[in-house]
C-alpha cells in the first residue's frame, strides 16, 4: 500500500524538468503521479482545443488557450483546486506551477535552469529554432507569472519560500536529478 503521508509537489518553469522528474520519482516511490499542466489539457479539450502532442504547449491552439485562462481565471482556479483535493489524499507527487504556494504540507521541490538550457530543451521537444523556443519561453514566462501573481498574489520563478528543495537542472541529466531528489524525499520522510 502507498503511504498517504507522502506528498511531493514538483514546481518549476517550462522545460526545467518537472515532468519527467515527477514521473520517474512516482514510480520510484510507488504513488499516483498528477499533473497540472495535463489537467489544464484536459479542460482545454473539454473546450474544444485538440491538446495532442509533447510541443502543445508550444504550439497556436496553447497560446490561444492561455489567452482564454487570461480572461477567464475560474479554468485555473478549477484545476488548482482539484489538485489540491489530491495533493490532501496523500499518497502522490504531482507537478504544479502554484501549487506548492496553495497546499500547507508535502515536500516541495522547485527545479531551475538557465534560460538558454531551458529554450535548448524546448527547441528539441518541439521542433522549434533556438530562437523560436527563447521567444516562446519568455512570453509563457511573463505571461504565466503575470497570471499567478493576479490569481494567488505570488511571484512565480522568484518567491522560493515554499520550497524545500531549490534544484539547478542545467548541468543534470534526468537519472541525476532523480537521485538527487529521491535521496532527500527518503530522508524528509522516513523511508
Amino acid at each position: 500500500m502507498p503511504r498517504t503521508d507522502i506528498v511531493v509537489i514538483v514546481s518549476g518553469l517550462a522545460a526545467s524538468g518537472k515532468s519527467t522528474l515527477s514521473r520517474q520519482l512516482a514510480e520510484r516511490l510507488g504513488v499516483e503521479r498528477y499533473s497540472g499542466g495535463e489537467a489544464l489539457k484536459a479542460v482545454a479539450a473539454r473546450k474544444g482545443y485538440e491538446t495532442s502532442g509533447n510541443s502543445w504547449w508550444e504550439s497556436e491552439a496553447g497560446m490561444q488557450f492561455l489567452a482564454m485562462r487570461e480572461e477567464n481565471e475560474s479554468l485555473d482556479r478549477m484545476v488548482d483546486e482539484e489538485l489540491l483535493s489530491i495533493a490532501r489524499r496523500g499518497g502522490v507527487v504531482i507537478d504544479s506551477w502554484v501549487l506548492p504556494w496553495l497546499f500547507d504540507g508535502g515536500f516541495k521541490i522547485w527545479l531551475k535552469a538557465d534560460k538558454a538550457v531551458r529554450a535548448a530543451r524546448l527547441a528539441k521537444r518541439a521542433g522549434l529554432s533556438l530562437e523560436e523556443a527563447l521567444k516562446i519561453l519568455e512570453e509563457r514566462d511573463t505571461r504565466n507569472a503575470e497570471l499567478y501573481r493576479r490569481l494567488y498574489g505570488f511571484r512565480l520563478g522568484s518567491d522560493l519560500e515554499p520550497f524545500h528543495l531549490i534544484l539547478d537542472t542545467s548541468r543534470l541529466g534526468s537519472h541525476e536529478v532523480l537521485e538527487i531528489v529521491y535521496t532527500s524525499v527518503k530522508y524528509y520522510f522516513d523511508l
